[in-house]
C-alpha cells in the first residue's frame, strides 16, 4: 500500500489500515522521531485512562496464592509413585 505526501505534509491512511487499526476521525497519532522509519502510534485519550479499571473487582479476593494458582491452571496432578 502507498500514500502520497501532499505539499502541506499530509497523507491519507489507506482504508484497510484505518479499519485494521480501528482509526476514527479525530484520533490523535503520535510520531516517534527517533525511529529509523515512519512510526506513528494511536494515543489513548486521558478520559479512557480515567475509566480504566472502573468497577474492577478482584475475582480471587480472600483466596491464598495456592488457591489462585489452582484456579488459574487447574489442579496439579503428581506422577504415579511420587510422594505428595
Amino acid at each position: 500500500m502507498r500514500a502520497t505526501l501532499t505539499s502541506k505534509g499530509q497523507i491519507t491512511i489507506p482504508v484497510r489500515v484505518r479499519t485494521r487499526l480501528n482509526l476514527k476521525p479525530g484520533d490523535v497519532l503520535e510520531f516517534d522521531e527517533t525511529a529509523p522509519f515512519l512510526k506513528a502510534t494511536k494515543t489513548i485519550p486521558p478520559e479512557a485512562w480515567n475509566r480504566f479499571g472502573e468497577g474492577w473487582q478482584d475475582p480471587w479476593d480472600g483466596l491464598r496464592m495456592e488457591e489462585v494458582l489452582d484456579d488459574l491452571r487447574g489442579p496439579v496432578g503428581l506422577p504415579p509413585g511420587t510422594a505428595s
